[in-house]
């Protein structure tokens, strides 16, 4: 549909407002703000919430004999006081003393009305340099996940097994000591967005709902978290990095631009997991994703016959770069560059040739997954297309299948991840935890009009006003949510500054969370290092 000119004006207008709205409503505020936070620190982990005093309305006003005091609202959805424990993790070859933390950070509005409590989990080395240490701060995607597959999959103290057995739905939620835990050489901190985790809005109403779960509001939100995290535990003249995985590609790159021109905080460097970058390479009629793709549908059936890696997919790459998208530019007017793309895209991923003629050799992800291994009515996991499982609806016409490969974490990590915090951080919030909120994903405004969401704009920002600031990104081969080699499209396209000495892909055999893999996330570990020294 078109749309009129004026009509289009109006939008961006009120589309200007909404921004500045968001960036307004979730700024840090006066001393009103710091002297209610400090105050509910000040309580011992798990003492209740602060009262109206006896014989006052919460307003202040003296009430009579039997009044009954409602606390305010923002104090029924309170989270509680932080709960500092102190920690010791023995690991192969080495012991780490810390000091972790489980609390909440408060937001207020421009009016210093409070929105929401962004949770957190901390944890810091004992016996280390503080302003020279490194602090990472890591979050996940979706949007609506909470950090815990960050944390409990890769990063954190201890670890839960996401492969082999440990991918059951079933599967005992049992915490280990983590030795590829990052704490030996950066603290962490494990943000987890509003929505998500424990984290909550304590206002009521649709407004404070719409500007959270919006790119730029969410941005706004974590930058400013980050920045009173800083603060909190004077950590602003520290090393500084942030980690984000899958939509975290969005997140890392505006939220690193916030820090650097709007909280006044610079940051060392960037690692991104799994990241998408631009969506508009994802869906509609965009050519892209199908190039994007193709290595890794190829790469899926090389695995099935046996060991894969990156280096193994060199012809193919150039392949969907070169010839592959020469054909597709061509369109399906060209019968010859159709059949010639369709037999070769079949070549390459073991499908039948029918099938690649009939859908002119551009599989779309679903298509792909289940067309695989159809004949064995399985199939294969969007987060690791390496993973398959049985299509419950095999002879259907239409789709009715989730992920094999994802799915199935959802109840042992948010068992460990509640575990966790519970019993071992001794903080115990009241209400559910979530792990992935898709109710989170269903309100999400991506923003409208003829610029889809993207952070290369920004990526390209970070790095030209900063020239020591680093990035490393992390993919793998199996991935069909994020493939790897759109990633590798959009760091190509970038100017010289972003030269292979700032700006570093690596790929290992694995899905999005490839860190469940061991080899993977012990090679990812030493790049991370590496890149904090």
């Amino acid at each position: 549909m078109v749309i009129g000119f004026a009509a289009r004006c109006s939008a961006y207008f009120v589309a200007a407002l909404l921004l500045i709205s968001v960036t307004a409503a979730v700024h840090a505020q006066d001393a009103d703000e710091q002297q209610q936070e400090q105050a509910a620190e000040k309580q011992p982990a798990g003492a209740p919430a602060a009262r109206t005093p006896s014989g006052q309305t919460p307003s202040g006003q003296k009430g009579g004999r039997g009044t009954t005091q409602t606390p305010p609202a923002a104090e029924q959805h309170r989270l509680p006081p932080d709960s500092t424990t102190k920690q010791t993790l023995a690991l192969p070859g080495r012991t780490l003393t810390f000091t972790a933390t489980a609390g909440s950070i408060r937001l207020f509005d421009d009016k210093g009305e409070p929105q929401a409590d962004i949770a957190y989990t901390s944890y810091q080395l004992d016996g280390t340099d503080g302003l020279n240490r490194p602090v990472a701060f890591l979050f996940n995607g979706g949007p609506g996940a909470s950090s815990a597959w960050l944390q409990l999959g890769d990063a954190g103290p201890w670890r839960l097994s996401i492969s082999g057995e440990g991918a059951v739905a079933s599967a005992s939620p049992e915490l280990l000591p983590n030795a590829e835990t990052w704490l030996d050489f950066s603290d962490l901190v494990f943000i987890d967005p509003v929505g998500t985790g424990y984290s909550r809005f304590v206002a009521t109403g649709e407004n404070v709902r719409k500007r959270f779960y919006s790119v730029d509001g969410d941005v706004s939100a974590l930058a400013l978290v980050i920045r009173r995290w800083l603060e909190k535990y004077d950590r602003l003249l520290s090393p500084k990095f942030v980690t984000g995985e899958s939509y975290g590609g969005i997140r890392g790159p505006k939220i690193v631009r916030n820090l650097q021109t709007q909280q006044g905080v610079g940051v060392r460097g960037m690692i991104l997991v799994s990241p998408v970058l631009d969506f508009r390479d994802y869906s509609g009629s965009s050519l892209l994703q199908y190039v994007a793709s193709l290595p890794t549908m190829a790469a899926v059936a090389r695995e099935a016959k046996g060991p894969v890696t990156r280096d193994d997919l060199a012809e193919v790459e150039r392949y969907a770069r070169g010839e592959f998208l020469a054909d597709l530019v061509k369109g399906q007017a060209d019968t010859d560059a159709t059949n010639r793309l369709a037999d070769k895209v079949a070549a390459l991923t073991g499908i039948d040739q029918a099938v690649s003629r009939r859908l002119a050799g551009r599989f779309d992800v679903g298509e792909f997954r289940r067309e695989f291994d159809r004949r064995n009515g399985k199939v294969t996991g969007r987060y690791d297309a390496s993973v398959t499982g049985f299509d419950p609806y095999p002879d259907s016409s239409s789709s009715h299948f989730g992920d094999p490969s994802g799915d199935s974490l959802t109840a042992p990590l948010t068992s460990a991840a509640v575990d966790l915090t519970t019993r071992k951080l001794n903080w115990r919030p009241d209400g559910s935890y979530h792990l992935l909120n898709d109710a989170v994903g269903r309100a999400w405004d991506f923003g409208r009009g003829r610029n889809p969401t993207e952070s290369v704009s920004e990526l390209r920002q970070v790095l030209a006003l900063d020239p020591k600031l680093k990035l490393l990104v992390g993919h793998g081969l199996f991935d069909l949510a994020t493939p790897y080699f759109a990633t590798r499209i959009v760091l190509d396209q970038l100017p010289a500054y972003a030269s292979p000495d700032r700006v570093k892909l690596v790929v290992y055999p694995g899905g999005h969370m490839f860190y469940s893999r061991d080899p993977a996330r012990q090679a990812f570990r030493s790049e991370v290092q590496a890149l904090m020294k």
